[in-house]
């Protein structure tokens, strides 16, 4: 089998929180040599975040969340207050093909590493900002969180049920979707490089990333001036189109009874035909109520009644594979136990197990491509904190063991 897509290039990793570390992330699983620079002074904050395995908190090195998105990198870390470390981190840059940092903007700058410097030192190289407003326009240097970039983006303004306010979408969704938009772009410049022999910079916004997943809710003012209305689960179009009760989980989860849930949705009246059907309901394809798209629309209210009525006594996979096998599109509202146990993603080796110093061989989410012809897989776990520091220096960037014993000493190793 041939060798990972990016085998070869080196990515000199300033990342951190969740964009950016997701980012380099899809870059590792793709082959490439990711070296994050750290440091134990102002470590990442998500190597303080849960969850911890058997519940507890006593290392850096054992988020749960931080192992998640930090697996197949290295680490080297690196004090600042030193002359030298930024010494080190410019022999990296010269060894790179890429530099990424989702700092604010500015800040890559003011620490010495601005675009402007790099590209003296060495042309060629690709380097990226994902920050959260970009490098121009007057937000540039407000303070950005994926949290905060959501409802600016316009997904909570579509998110919520009728006559409900604005809702979050459950989760900082810009930082993650930012950090896909950042690979892809890294990888287009890397080509563009291979065609015209020449590096460049990407500004990158993490809010404009977000945008772009709601296309239709801002062209539905642009053209019409019209604000979309919240509608919960419900398609403006199609019904059925929502999320239906059913039976609880059997057994409780920390003494918590958990509720199940199922989607079902039909994009046209063949499939409210076959769901019907499928619900012992058959006459309902031919009610006047129900049989055209238009008044299903019309009987939403209604529609949903008879559907959960047959949900609500059934288990989730039961309903799942019943509708599955009438062809209707219907999935289980997953909670964490469903996924990590379910069958096809256990199949496909979705899940990866990998030894870690500290919290020992764990279950991770992979990645969720496979490539034919090149090998692709989670090539470590996530790394403890400044666990390649040694490895980096006295290997791939020249300094004798002596020399990084010295620089230990002096603290500019943290």
């Amino acid at each position: 089998m041939a060798k990972p897509p990016l085998a070869g290039i080196r990515i000199c990793d300033f990342t951190w929180v969740w964009a950016g570390p997701y980012c380099t992330l899809q870059l590792a699983h793709l082959g490439a040599d990711v070296i994050r620079i750290e440091t134990k002074t102002r470590p990442c904050v998500t190597r303080m975040l849960p969850p911890w395995p058997d519940g507890k908190f006593d290392s850096l090195n054992k988020s749960g969340y931080f192992n998640q998105y930090n697996q197949g990198k290295r680490s080297l870390s690196l004090n600042f207050k030193h002359p030298e470390a930024h010494e080190i981190a410019w022999r990296l840059i010269k060894q790179s093909d890429v530099v990424v940092n989702n700092f604010a903007a500015g800040v890559i700058e003011k620490m010495g590493f601005g675009y402007e410097a790099v590209k003296k030192v060495k042309p060629e190289i690709v380097m990226i900002s994902l920050s959260g407003y970009g490098d121009t326009g007057p937000y540039k240097d407000y303070v950005a969180y994926g949290p905060a970039q959501v409802p600016l983006s316009g997904l909570s303004s579509l998110t919520g049920y009728k006559g409900w306010p604005p809702m979050h979408a459950g989760f900082s969704y810009a930082d993650p979707n930012a950090g896909v938009h950042g690979a892809f772009a890294i990888m287009a410049a890397l080509y563009h490089r291979q065609r015209a022999g020449e590096g460049q910079y990407i500004d990158m916004s993490q809010w404009e990333c977000a945008m772009g997943l709601l296309a239709e809710g801002i062209l539905e003012y642009t053209m019409n001036g019209r604000e979309p209305e919240r509608n919960g689960n419900r398609d403006p179009w199609m019904a059925p189109h929502g999320i239906f009760r059913c039976r609880d989980l059997p057994e409780k989860i920390m003494g918590l009874t958990i509720d199940q849930w199922v989607s079902i949705i039909c994009a046209d009246d063949a499939e409210w035909a076959r769901l019907a059907s499928a619900i012992g309901k058959s006459e309902l394809a031919h009610d006047p109520r129900f049989k055209t798209f238009a008044v299903r629309k019309e009987n939403e209210d209604e529609l949903e009644s008879i559907i959960t009525a047959w949900t609500s006594t059934r288990r989730v996979a039961d309903v799942v594979a019943q509708l599955q096998a009438a062809n209707v599109a219907a999935a289980a509202c997953a909670d964490n136990k469903y996924v990590s146990e379910d069958p096809n993603l256990n199949a496909r080796n979705y899940f990866v197990e990998r030894p870690h110093p500290e919290v020992g061989t764990r279950k991770h989410c992979g990645m969720p491509w496979r490539m034919s012809e090149s090998a692709c897989e989670v090539k470590a776990a996530a790394p403890c904190l400044g666990q390649h520091t040694e490895e980096v220096l006295t290997g791939l960037l020249g300094y004798s063991k002596s020399e990084y014993q010295a620089l230990k000493e002096k603290g500019a190793l943290d």
